[in-house]
């Protein structure tokens, strides 16, 4: 197996991110969406990532998309500006090779490097443990957990919240 390359997303990426991402929605519990989003509706999703100046990373091995990492603002009010809220999702058939471990770090640290303190992961699912161990192996801390939240395939569904500090989080003011 070769080496996994982390890189910005291109527009030439989103028909693979949408295959990825509609098979979590139609077969799996990380997201709550019912429907998978078609190509433009993911390709408006993406604009909007760049267009607020956070990253969108996709990881590749041997020119083919395995994954794809991005940030989005923790919520719209003007005090969470230095929040963010990461979304990560790996192809079904590149599970537990290491295609999330590639990509959250270099989502972290970019974020980083935008002045962001704060990346908070809302993981569907509290049986979601390949996500929850993830984040916590890149710092994160569980924060609680919604219980009952969600309603999905016939079966009530928790959301895991987890989160950690980005550079020096909260030890100082923003600028």
């Amino acid at each position: 197996m070769s080496e996994l390359i982390v890189r910005a997303s291109t527009e030439a990426d989103v028909a693979r991110c949408a295959e990825i991402y509609g098979h979590h929605v139609l077969h799996g519990t990380a997201s709550f969406e019912v429907d998978p989003p078609d190509i433009a509706e993911m390709t408006r999703r993406r604009a909007a990532v760049l267009e607020i100046g956070l990253p969108h990373l996709v990881a590749e091995r041997d020119g083919r998309v395995m994954g794809y990492a991005y940030a989005s603002n923790w919520r719209p009010r003007p005090a969470y500006r230095f929040s963010v809220e990461d979304s990560i999702y790996i192809d079904k058939d590149a599970v537990g090779q290491g295609v999330g471990r590639a990509l959250l770090p270099v989502l972290i640290d970019q974020c980083t490097a935008l002045g962001k303190r704060q990346m908070v992961a809302v993981i569907g699912d509290s049986a979601q443990t390949p996500s929850i161990r993830l984040h916590a192996a890149c710092g994160f801390e569980m924060v609680g957990t919604l219980k009952n939240i969600g309603f999905k395939f016939g079966r009530w569904l928790d959301s895991v919240l987890m989160q950690r500090e980005l550079g020096v989080g909260a030890t100082t003011l923003p600028p």
